[in-house]
């Protein structure tokens, strides 16, 4: 992947309409099989190489604010390492540059459905408290790196779908626990 970014759960979801039913079953374990499934799970508008061009363009709409998250799988590519990913960190100053210099407040999300892979393969998604440690790494590293350009933060996307949809809210398929409903309670309550 471009700029030294790791893959994400959402990379590994496969194609077509019955991809979270895929999830779902007792059997699936983020492996990429594309012998079997088609990736990516849909087409996206590659900001990546077009964000210029998509912030000009909020900014000639007249929006004053637009929220996008920062992909911990840019900043630290299988989530648990100790030093951050220079060239994820340097594409984020310059699409919160442009916001700026288009009159266009950041408003972020830290996590949003883009668990890195890793995390989810090795530790077995949320349910290991090692995430907390490593949520801790990623969120303290931009949060500093961006403190003084950007004033609005959020935590999580939609933090109650770790309950009814553990597959991105949380990194977790059957395999590793998603539908133990009690050990799930568990580990979001405890810390």
């Amino acid at each position: 992947m471009q700029g030294g970014c790791g893959l994400s759960i959402a990379d590994a979801l496969p194609g077509g309409k019955d991809r979270f039913k895929i999830v779902s079953q007792s059997d699936f374990d983020w492996t990429i099989d594309t012998d079997k499934y088609t990736y990516p799970n849909h087409e996206g508008i590659d900001f990546y190489h077009h964000y210029k061009e998509d912030i000009a363009l909020f900014a000639e709409m007249g929006f004053k604010c637009y929220r996008f998250s920062i992909a911990w799988s840019r900043i630290f590519p299988n989530g648990d390492e100790t030093q951050p990913n220079e060239a994820g960190l340097k594409f984020y100053d310059d699409v919160i540059d442009e916001c700026l210099a288009n009159n266009i407040e950041s408003v972020i999300t830290i996590s949003h459905y883009e668990l890195p892979l890793n995390l989810a393969k090795r530790y077995g998604g949320w349910k290991n408290r090692y995430l907390i440690e490593f949520y801790e790494t990623f969120a303290r590293t931009i949060l500093t790196r961006y403190a003084s350009k950007v004033k609005y933060w959020m935590t999580f996307n939609e933090i109650n779908s770790a309950a009814h949809f553990p597959v991105m809210g949380q990194g977790l398929v059957p395999s590793t626990g998603a539908n133990v409903k009690k050990k799930l309670a568990t580990n979001l309550c405890r810390r």
